[in-house]
């Protein structure tokens, strides 16, 4: 053979060895597939379904075995375009929606439904209308929970069979007609003043009941107060009258002692502008004869008819004299008479306040005379 012959046969060797070193390259790129996590691929074989490779090293047969696009087999979020629906009341209300889907079998999503995104948005619509339309408008806008499970429950049983599991559903907004958004804010506003009325009302009537309850008992408390301050004079008066009283008796002062005590104080209980009575002891028309008697005894000097008068004697009018002697013992009956009935008085207006305070009144000394009775001048 000539050299250019051996050149020949040389670089047709080396073409038919280059291109089995692409093919082998090839078949064995074409062999081998790595999935990533969370998808899945469906392999076909001349054709037909084969097997669903997992995530990580797969070995297919090249030029024999097909792999379809991957499958997401993660969970997705899909939000729909608001849809109208017409509830029961025929009010159109605008909707959006949110479904949250897996797909559970690669191989029914692939081979069940040509696009099983497609077919949930169209599956969620019609199920959305038909549970919406058996609602009034106060019953969708406040049965969102009630919607959301009767979709999930609809959505789930209908999409099975394609391998996807629908785990929720949402409704995103539901937005009325303009006038009926209008009316219900014009509602909510005329609610809300309703209820300030009602709480303003009630917070007056709270401040209110305080007030007059905090006027009682400071009522209350100023008459206690004033009872118990008028109690504790009493008992200051009644223990002040038992010490002076106590005094004097332990002292034994007699009648003309006393007789002089009394007539020194009358100057004062007269300076009082409403004193319009005087009480006058029985005990006082005693004392005053027995200073006369005293004097009588003892006789004043330079006063004729008197005993001890150094002068003669005039003669007296017997007639005269009775009738001074008359008219003094009338005097002193009626000083007596004036006494006791004040003694009465004051006895019974210490009667009518003692059940009130709480104390006894007391009893008529020995020797004074009891009520409606009257003692003779001495």
């Amino acid at each position: 053979m000539t050299d250019a012959s051996q050149l020949v046969v040389g670089i047709v060797v080396t073409v038919i060895i280059v291109i089995i070193v692409i093919f082998v390259l090839v078949t064995l790129f074409r062999a081998i597939r790595i999935i990533p996590q969370a998808r899945a691929g469906v392999v076909e074989r001349l054709g037909r379904y084969h097997k669903t490779l997992s995530p990580g090293l797969n070995v297919v047969v090249p030029f024999v075995d097909k792999v379809r696009p991957l499958i997401d087999m993660r969970e997705q979020v899909v939000s729909f375009p608001p849809q109208p629906v017409i509830t029961e009341d025929n009010l159109v209300v605008s909707i959006d929606t949110v479904v949250y889907f897996q797909v559970t079998d690669a191989r029914a999503a692939t081979y069940e439904i040509a696009n099983y995104l497609g077919a949930v948005e169209q599956l969620t619509t019609t199920t959305l209308r038909n549970v919406v339309g058996g609602l009034n408008l106060e019953e969708a806008l406040t049965s969102r929970d009630n919607i959301n499970g009767q979709l999930r429950i609809v959505l789930d049983e209908a999409t099975g069979k394609w391998g996807i599991r629908v785990s929720r559903v949402e409704l995103k907004a539901i937005d009325p007609p303009i006038s009926i958004q209008d009316s219900m804010e014009k509602q909510m506003r005329a609610e809300r003043d309703r209820r300030a009325v009602i709480l303003t009302a009630e917070g007056t009537k709270q401040s209110e009941i305080l007030n007059a309850e905090g006027m009682r008992q400071a009522a209350i408390l100023k008459a206690e107060g004033d009872a118990k301050a008028a109690v504790l004079r009493a008992e200051g008066e009644a223990k002040a009258i038992t010490t002076v009283f106590g005094a004097i008796h332990e002292g034994n002062p007699d009648n003309l002692l006393l007789a002089y005590q009394y007539l020194q104080t009358l100057p004062k209980l007269a300076e009082g502008p409403a004193n319009k009575l005087w009480i006058i002891p029985s005990e006082l028309t005693q004392a005053l004869q027995g200073i006369g008697k005293a004097f009588g005894d003892k006789g004043v000097p330079g006063m004729p008819g008197m005993p001890g008068s150094s002068g003669d004697p005039a003669p007296v009018d017997r007639d005269a004299v009775k009738a001074a002697q008359a008219d003094a013992a009338a005097a002193a009956a009626d000083a007596h008479a004036e006494a006791e009935a004040a003694t009465r008085a004051a006895a019974e207006a210490a009667a009518a306040a003692a059940p009130d305070a709480g104390v006894t009144p007391a009893a008529p000394a020995e020797g004074d005379a009891a009520p409606g009775e009257q003692t003779p001048p001495a």
